[in-house]
């Protein structure tokens, strides 16, 4: 890195393949990398807010990078951080996988795991049994196990096996689940220490080949292109990680446990978002069987979505003028990799942004919505999510995800099993959830902040609505933590109002931002399961809490076999006060899918999310200045009508 490079980096750019190298040598030079240690995680260690707040171009970087290293020779797992400023490590703390869980599955163990079943005699018997003799086309998926507190299961690092039949290379496995059959493997002993046998059902036998014309068809001829073009380039700028554009500015970071992260978010030099990003996601399955009823995943805590990113090709994934950005992660042995075009950014049209055709004065004015997109996609398993941050002319913020992929098929065992629908003739899919957490460190014009819950509802007749056609609102401020997990009401238009008292508009209201959450159903299970004890933080909507930097992740720090009470419910437990304060926005949303056969053999994207969007924030609508769309003669709309 020259001297010119290093004086206009930022704190919050994502870590560089020479930080790691250089993390990696400090690591080493400590005495802390030997032939059996292995990465879980590598990402930069983010500076707290004021440091970062205070930072200004050409002062020196204080960067720090934080390694989980494993050893998968004894199972020590060890919490480290590195300065890179200073080369030395600036902490290191052994952690107690009994209490506060394991460190992220590594991508060796994808591999090993299915070595391990596959030379398990009692495994092999098991397959044997259903006519299953050839272990070359069975594929060993190792999924995380939670925690059920079993003996034989303490202290273990481990994974829970199931097995589909590939009978070639091109076939999709998804297609011919095994069912009734699931190896507990020690990843650390490298051997089965357990094997379910449940019942014998008969695999699956229908192709789920989406991209074979057998299956699919011949492929239909009647879509005419779409071309999208901006001949004089973008409106927006992206100068290394800062991106600018329409009064935005942000600041895109990209982390192997989180993906995408943004940051530093201001609409016309005014802050709104310190730093938003999708920390946690949880993906639990509702059969209760013994082969399956452990199935649930947290895809960041426990796989690192961001390492499982996709690079993204034009005219395929993005359309337009696309400008990508690309992302560094580390392997198992902390070697820096590059995830060439992980994100995307671009400017697309959007429709409407205001219209109004007067009876009065004859003016008839239209203008058009335009939006920023900053995403990427990330295959995770079976299932594919595309993360899509937008922003808009009108100060509005959306986060959109994009769910597809393939469906998680077991053997279908009919309708006396209500906990999958049969999609395909004997491939079953159990219902489950999607929840994903958001987190908005927000900063609406300042670090001082109030979170406000506002229901709407109508008025009994009485003296002062005597026609009973009265509505209101209800409003009520959050002033402590205690008060902060709430659940969304669609039946009151439930929203949450983030305002600075501190600051107000030309209408003396004070500033703000709204939030319009997802009103879908949160965490379903059993609030005494051991599930409900690991995702507590998918049993709201909406939590408050206050402002810490060590508090990063909504199922905490260690998700993987955690027995529970982790994050943000133990963040909450303090019961800070969140009134006047510098406050963080956790959101739960997503959906609860019962599959239909529409789903398989790939889903159609599904989708879900939330906005944030101005309140008060300005004085007036802020896109008047928004100029009115040419025609194809380059003539403007509407210039023939009378102008108010």
């Amino acid at each position: 890195m020259t001297d010119h490079e290093a004086h206009h980096r930022h704190p919050l750019d994502p870590a560089s393949a020479e930080e790691f190298d250089a993390g990696r040598a400090i690591l080493d030079a400590a005495g802390l990398l030997g032939p059996n240690t292995r990465f879980a995680y590598f990402g930069l260690e983010e500076q707290p807010k004021h440091e970062v707040l205070a930072h200004r171009v050409g002062d020196a970087l204080r960067r720090s990078l934080r390694a989980l290293l494993i050893d998968v020779v004894t199972g020590e797992l060890a919490d480290v951080v590195v300065s890179l400023a200073d080369r030395s490590v600036s902490s290191r703390r052994v952690v107690d996988p009994a209490v506060e869980g394991q460190f992220p599955i590594l991508e060796q163990d994808f591999v090993r795991a299915e070595e391990i079943v596959h030379a398990d005699e009692g495994w092999r018997a098991a397959m044997a049994k259903r006519g299953l003799t050839d272990v070359s086309k069975l594929r060993a998926c190792p999924l995380t196990a939670g925690s059920y507190g079993f003996e034989d299961e303490k202290d273990r690092r481990m994974v829970r096996v199931l097995a589909f039949v590939q009978e070639s290379p091109e076939d999709l496995a998804w297609a011919h689940p095994v069912d009734g059959v699931a190896a507990y493997v020690d990843l650390v002993e490298g051997r089965v220490f357990r094997l379910v046998d449940e019942l014998d059902l008969a695999v699956p036998a229908t192709s789920g080949n989406y991209d074979d014309p057998a299956v699919r068809g011949p492929e239909r001829t009647t879509l005419k292109p779409i071309e999208i073009t901006q001949p004089e380039g973008p409106s927006f700028t992206l100068d290394g990680t800062h991106l600018q554009w329409q009064g935005w500015s942000l600041r895109v970071g990209f982390d192997a446990r989180e993906g995408l992260s943004l940051h530093q978010i201001s609409f016309f030099d005014r802050p709104v978002v310190y730093r938003a990003s999708v920390p946690e996601m949880v993906v639990p399955y509702g059969d209760p069987g013994p082969t399956r009823y452990w199935q649930n995943y947290f895809d960041s805590g426990e796989y690192l979505v961001g390492k499982l990113a996709n690079s993204l090709e034009l005219g395929c994934d993005c359309l337009g003028e696309i400008r990508y950005l690309d992302a560094t992660v580390t392997d198992d042995h902390g070697q820096p990799r590059t995830i060439g075009n992980a994100i995307c950014v671009h400017e697309e049209d959007f429709g409407i942004l205001w219209k109004h055709t007067d009876i009065f004065s004859g003016s008839a004015q239209t203008r058009r919505q335009r939006r920023v997109v900053v995403s990427f996609f990330a295959t995770v398993g079976n299932y594919d999510y595309g993360f899509y941050w937008y922003f808009y002319l009108d100060g509005t913020i959306e986060l959109e995800i994009k769910l597809t992929g393939i469906l998680f098929a077991s053997a279908y065992r009919g309708p006396e099993w209500p906990y999958a629908t049969e999609v395909a003739p004997g491939l079953g899919a159990p219902g489950h959830q999607h929840l994903f957490s958001a987190r908005l460190d927000m900063m609406v014009d300042g670090s001082g902040n109030t979170v406000e819950e506002i229901d709407v509802h109508g008025c009994p007749v009485g003296p002062e609505n005597p026609y009973g056609n009265a509505l209101t609102r209800t409003i009520t401020p959050l002033r402590r933590e205690s008060d902060g997990g709430r659940l969304a009401a669609p039946e009151r238009g439930r929203t949450w109002r983030v305002l600075n008292p501190s600051s107000v508009n030309g209408l003396g209201q004070p500033v703000g931002y709204t939030l319009f959450p997802q009103a879908a159903p949160t965490l379903l299970a059993d609030p005494a399961s051991s599930l409900y004890g690991r995702a507590g933080f998918a049993a709201k909507h909406l939590w408050v809490t206050a402002y810490d930097p060590a508090e990063r992740y909504s199922a905490g720090d260690f998700v993987n076999q955690h027995p529970g009470g982790a994050g943000i419910p133990a963040f909450a437990a303090n019961d800070r006060p969140i009134e006047d304060a510098d406050v963080v926005l956790w959101h739960t949303f997503g959906p609860t899918h019962f599959p239909r056969p529409e789903d398989w053999p790939v889903m159609p994207v599904d989708r879900c999310g939330f906005a944030l969007k101005p309140s008060g924030f300005f004085d007036r609508n802020p896109t008047l200045d928004v100029p009115a769309s040419t025609k194809h003669g380059g003539e403007h709309c509407h210039a023939d009508a009378t102008h108010a």
